[in-house]
């Protein structure tokens, strides 16, 4: 009896840790009374001591309920549900109780009924609303939390207040705009506003790599024309009221004039030459002379232009004189 005594202080001692510190598992503690465990625990004989244990009673709960993977997840119920998850494990325990408590009976009784009970939580809990408004990847989202039966409490949607960081591809000179929207409803209980930074030439999420570039209530961030300095990692983070409830990246990767315009000569290359490298054949392009031959016809064009010039010479030399012969008969 002393034991038995002793278990249940140390019980009640410790599920009185897990309310203040919030840090071990305590989900079955959440929905069932200290008094109805003790109870329940009353009657455990340990048939390798061949002893009454509370203790190791305890301890088949802490693994078949408040360390169970799968009954933490089944009390991840939606905002509000709380008291009918606490009703389904009611449900799952009280036949246990009515049938075990206030009699001795050894652990292997206990674990296959208590097996059972977490089992019949599992499948029922499991239908109980979710917290299906919860928008990933990002943002710390308290409306729409869930029921967290380790730590007794609502908490939030459990997604990173980062979000991965978006690439927006922009030519030189073109203008940019960049939107800092969310898909899950804000905070509507306080002052809204929206802080821009910039880290330059990199894309990254560290934060102290950022620098502050404006803060207000405008979810907008334009740039007119954008140049190559303006390449790098802008981050938005909104807050409501000192609370910062996301931040997001926009990596602007911006490409120069110079490159487009190369890169626009490159693909009207492209487009003109067939597979292998071969040029399309729609306007018939005259193959090349050998250069032996071009050298012919020039050497022959000279010779002529020679022969030519020499013939005008001789026929006006002839009929100079000529002139001359008349002359003197005269």
């Amino acid at each position: 009896m002393v034991k038995m005594r002793t278990s249940a202080l140390c019980f009640l001692f410790l599920c009185a840790l897990c309310g203040v510190f919030r840090t071990s598992a305590c989900c079955f503690r959440c929905l069932v009374d200290v008094m109805q465990s003790v109870r329940l625990c009353a009657g455990y004989v340990s048939t390798e001591a061949n002893v009454q244990s509370m203790d190791d009673c305890f301890e088949t709960l802490d693994r078949l309920f408040n360390f169970n993977a799968k009954v933490i997840e089944a009390g991840r119920v939606g905002l509000g549900y709380k008291d009918r998850l606490k009703d389904v494990m009611q449900a799952a325990i009280r036949p246990v109780m009515n049938e075990l408590g206030g009699k001795t009976n050894p652990d292997t009784v206990y674990e296959s009924k208590l097996q059972t009970a977490a089992d019949n939580f599992i499948a029922a809990a499991s239908k109980v609303p979710r917290a299906t408004r919860c928008v990933p990847p990002c943002g710390f989202q308290t409306q729409d939390g869930h029921y967290d039966c380790e730590k007794c409490i609502y908490d939030s949607c459990n997604f990173p207040l980062d979000c991965p960081v978006e690439k927006l591809p922009v030519d030189e000179n073109d203008p940019t705009q960049m939107s800092c929207d969310v898909s899950f409803p804000l905070p509507a209980d306080a002052k809204l506003l929206w802080s821009w930074k910039f880290a330059e030439q990199v894309e990254t999420r560290q934060v102290e790599l950022f620098e502050e570039m404006t803060i207000g209530e405008d979810n907008l961030y334009s740039i007119s024309s954008t140049k190559t300095h303006h390449q790098g990692t802008y981050q938005c983070e909104i807050y409501s009221g000192k609370l910062s409830v996301v931040r997001k990246y926009y990596y602007l990767a911006v490409t120069p004039h110079v490159v487009v315009g190369h890169s626009e000569l490159q693909e009207t290359f492209e487009l003109s030459l067939l597979p292998g490298g071969r040029l399309r054949t729609g306007s018939p392009v005259p193959s090349p002379l050998p250069p032996r031959v071009l050298i012919g016809i020039c050497f022959t064009s000279l010779l002529l232009l020679l022969i030519f010039a020499l013939g005008v010479v001789l026929s006006w030399k002839k009929r100079a004189a000529e002139r001359t012969g008349r002359n003197e008969e005269s």
